[in-house]
Order: C-alpha cells, then structure tokens, then sequence
C-alpha cells in the first residue's frame, strides 16, 4: 500500500492557494447549473406571493434553491424575478435570505451589505400584503445593527420574528419551514435537552406527511435531528432527501450526517462520492471538500485505506481556489491529520504542515496542531510535544479574546488531550488521565458543528488508549463503550474494546467486539495488523 510519508504531505502542502468559494458567492458554478431552471430537480415548493403570476414558478424555483442551501444559484434566482417584476418586494427578500448561512457561519462584510441592500429594496419597492410585509421585516431585524450587534444576537431576534410570523400564519406552511430552521439555527450546543430542534424536528415532521416532496423539510429534519442521542428519527428524511432534489450538491451531501451518526459508512461513503461529483462539475470546491472530508473518515471506518489515500491526495492538490470559509478551511487542517492520526502513523502526523489561515477561521489551525502534539508525544518526542500544546493554548486565549466562544471550547479539548498525552510522555500518569478526561468530559458537553463528520479523534477513544497504555483495561473498556454511544462503529474504537475486553479476561465481550471489527472490514483495501488480530481471535475462541 502506497504511504503518504511526512515529506510528501508537506510537498503537496505547498501547493495550497487561497482559494474562494466563499458562501457569499457560494460557487459561481453551482449558480450554472440549471441557471434557467430546465430540467433541474429540486423538489417540491410553493410560497404564494402576490407578485405576477408569470413569474410564480420561477419564484418556487428560488425558494426551493434556498432550502437546499445553493446559495449563489438562489441570489440569482431571485435576482432574475426581480428583474421580470419590478413590483415583486419578495423577490428582494428571497435576495436578503440568501446572504446569510444560519448554519454555516456569520456572513461576511459584504455578504451583510448584500442583505441589507436587499431589504431596504424590499422596503422601497413595498409589499402589497400583511404577511410579505411581515416575512420581510422578519429578516429585516437579522440585518439591522450588525455593526453593534453580534451574530447570535441578530439570529435570536430573527428567530424571534419568525415565531411570530408561523403564529399569525398556522397554515402557511413555509412559515413553518422557516421557523423551524431558525430554530435549529439558534439551537446551543450544550443544551443536551435539544430542546430547540426537537421542537424544529416536530413542526417539519407534521409538514413533511402533507408535503412528502418538500426539499427543505427533509434537510431541516436531517439538522434537527443530527445528535447522537436524536438521529435515528432523521434516517427517513436522510434516505429520501437526495432523491426528492437530486440537482442539488448539497442535498447529496446531506444524508451523510444522519449515516455517520449512526455508523453506516457504506451509505456515508456513497452519499459524498456523489455530492463530490457534482461539486466538482460545478466548480465548488466548498463543497467538495466538505465531501470529502465525510468521504476519508468513512473509509477508514471500513479499513479502506487505499481508497482514503486517494481521497486525501485529491484534497491535498486543491489549487484553483480564490477566496477560503471555515468549510474548507477544516477539511485542508482535517483531512490529512484524520487519515494519519486513524492509521497510528504518529510520526507523519507529527510532520504535518501548519495552514496558516485568516483570523475568522484561525480555529482550525488547532486540528493540525493537535495533530502534531499528538504524534510528537506517542513517538516521544516531549520537546515538540510541548510546543504544540503551548501553541493550543495561545490559540485558543485568542479565540477567547475575539469571541468565538465556541471554537475556544473546541481547541480547549484538543488542549487538554494533547497536554495529557504529553503528560504520559513525561511520565506523569496520573496526571496524563486527569488532562485526557477533562477533555472528554467537555467535549461530551457540546455538540460537534455541521463542517465535521466527527472530532479527529474523539477525547474518550483517547481515554481509553491512554489507560490502555497504562495497563488498566477494564477502566479503558468502559471508556471505548462510552466513546461508541457517541460515535458508533468507528473502527479503532471498536479494535481497542475488543483488545480491552480481552485482557480484561471478559471473552464474550471480546468476542463480539472483534465480530464487529471482522465485519467492519469485509470490504477493506488493506490488510491492517489489527484487522487480521481481530480474525486470529475469532479463529481460536
């Protein structure tokens, strides 16, 4: 099997431009496809609207764009109704909708400009009913001030007018629609009530049995629902999204939260070749990427390495780009560190190159270094090590200070792992588990973000590997179980139960642990030493 050594990550490491596909022009490609609206497949959607009867397909059109999240082709779309109506206020607040990413990121500079400018041409132009007038000047307050306000803030008073809309509207079922979105928008990622998207998930389930073929309520199902403890209520919505709007990259894309949350690799795998197919065809490397990030830690779930290694030398080209968003700033940090640190190969990962990215998205910049500190402590090497961790903490005080609260918390658990791995480095275990398990504690306190399939090693998979290494496998046993309530069916977590359970002299939990590593690996492209392990076990008991 070919090996992508530390050297070669670095050569194509220096092939990395800055690159654009920013949300705001959220590829310029996607808006191509079907730019005149024949023969796409987007779904089902209709918002009345008092604007000519001529343009009211085209307008559905729009809104069905913006459900699936292709966000160029919909600011297009609307644009053009516009244009063929000059009386269509609404047209300008599909515009306005389409300049703000409630689950990505906070729009950028101009991407706010253009919204803004959208709603006050809305406001010139003058809604010609009660409920146009209220659904614009519900995102009319998501604009206002965003210049002393914040983004949660805005989000949380658009939310708040959306409520209202949906309830002087019961049977405007896009008003549902678009409060069950903000819902999800709003939702805090350590509010393991979930009480936002439950409430999301029950308003778009009741809509979802009287338009089966509604693209939006689908996707907002698969959001709503992509937690652990709630995605087996996504796995309908999840099966049926690509197919109810099969032209849109996103809504291939999209299932495969809903799979990898509950461990279908195969279907995960499937879900992201095609949405990376049609991202490339549209020239969206946003997309793409984000794909394939999904793509590489599927495949390494089922041990196919040799399909993950051409899916990260793919990613490590990328070059045509102009403009970078957290998206792919992610899959770049990602990509590479998941494909080292899941193979074991600690001292490519050690060598991994660091991206040095805009302050927006300087977050991820603390994937690599983890990565690095991790690799540096498994081969022993408690100097660089060190820096590394150094290095988290810098970052993470910067986070702190520029108020991304969030990617803080997340570069505070890379901390803390990678602290305590260098803790075990330096021979003070104790130590080593308080750090390790004060990682898995916070990061079992959040939620993941949509960017990521999952963290690039979950804190608790590491517990368990410290006590492993430590020779306290019963204690390194319960942590595995804990990780796989989490993320089910990884591979590695899986393996090291299966090892635990063992050497704890629990054979029939062995057992059924390396049953499920055999059959994770039937289809593997290469033949890992864990992998033929599991098989010998199984041969002798």
């Amino acid at each position: 099997m070919k090996r992508l050594t530390a050297s070669k990550f670095i050569l194509l490491a220096m092939t990395f431009a800055v690159w654009t596909s920013g949300p705001a022009s959220f590829a310029r490609g996607q808006a191509r496809a079907g730019a005149e609206g024949k023969g796409d497949q987007l779904g089902t959607v209709h918002f009345a609207t008092s604007c000519n009867a001529e343009v009211q397909q085209s307008f559905d059109r729009a809104v069905a764009l913006l459900h699936s999240f292709w966000y160029g082709a919909a600011v297009k779309a609307f644009t053009e109704v516009g244009n063929r109506d000059s009386a269509c206020a609404m047209a300008y607040w599909g515009v306005a909708m389409s300049s703000w990413y409630p689950l990505w990121e906070p729009p950028s500079a101009g991407a706010l400009k253009q919204g803004r400018d959208a709603v006050q041409k809305a406001r010139s132009i003058g809604a010609k009913t009660d409920r146009e007038r209220d659904y614009i000047g519900a995102i009319e307050v998501f604009y206002a001030d965003a210049d002393k306000l914040d983004h949660r803030t805005r989000a949380l008073a658009y939310e708040a007018a959306m409520e209202r809309v949906h309830a002087k509207y019961p049977e405007d079922r896009e008003a549902a629609v678009f409060y069950a979105l903000a819902l999800d928008a709003t939702q805090d990622p350590t509010d393991k009530t979930y009480a936002k998207v439950s409430k999301a998930g029950q308003i778009l389930e009741k809509v979802f049995a009287q338009q089966p073929n509604h693209p939006g309520v689908a996707h907002y199902i698969i959001h709503s629902y992509d937690y652990p403890a709630l995605s087996a209520r996504a796995l309908d919505a999840a099966r049926r999204y690509a197919k109810i709007a099969p032209s849109a990259p996103h809504a291939l894309h999209m299932p495969s939260h809903i799979f990898t949350r509950r461990g279908l690799w195969q279907e995960s795998i499937q879900s992201n070749a095609d949405a990376a197919v049609a991202a490339k065809a549209d020239r969206d490397a946003q997309g793409q990427l984000h794909a394939m990030d999904y793509m590489v830690y599927a495949h390494l779930q089922l041990a196919q390495d040799e399909k993950a290694r051409r899916v990260v030398e793919e990613a490590l080209t990328f070059n045509k780009v102009e403009r970078e968003t957290g998206a792919t700033a992610y899959a770049q940090a990602s990509i590479p560190a998941r494909y080292a640190l899941e193979l074991r190969r600690f001292t490519d990962a050690a060598a991994l190159p660091v991206i040095a990215r805009p302050e927006r998205y300087t977050y991820t910049e603390g994937i690599t270094y983890f990565a690095r500190a991790l690799g540096a402590a498994r081969t022993g090497d408690v100097a660089a090590a060190r820096r590394e961790v150094e290095r988290l903490q810098t970052l993470r005080d910067t986070l702190v200070q520029g108020k991304q609260r969030y990617w803080a918390d997340q570069v505070e658990v890379q901390r803390r792992a990678a602290a305590g791995w260098l803790a075990w480095a330096d021979g003070k275990s104790e130590e080593a588990v308080a750090l390790v398990r004060s990682a898995a504690d916070l990061e079992d306190a959040t939620e993941k973000h949509p960017v990521t399939p999952a963290p690039v090693l979950p804190s608790r998979e590491l517990l368990g590997d410290l006590l492993a290494e430590l020779k306290q496998p019963a204690l390194a046993l319960r942590e595995y179980e804990a990780s796989l309530q989490r993320e089910p069916n990884r591979f590695n977590t899986l393996y090291e139960a299966a090892r635990a359970a063992e050497m704890s002299g629990d054979l029939t939990k062995a057992k059924a642990f390396y049953s499920k590593v055999v059959e994770l690996g039937s289809q593997a492209d290469a033949e890992r030493a864990s992998l033929a392990a599991a098989r010998v076990f199984l041969a002798e008991h």
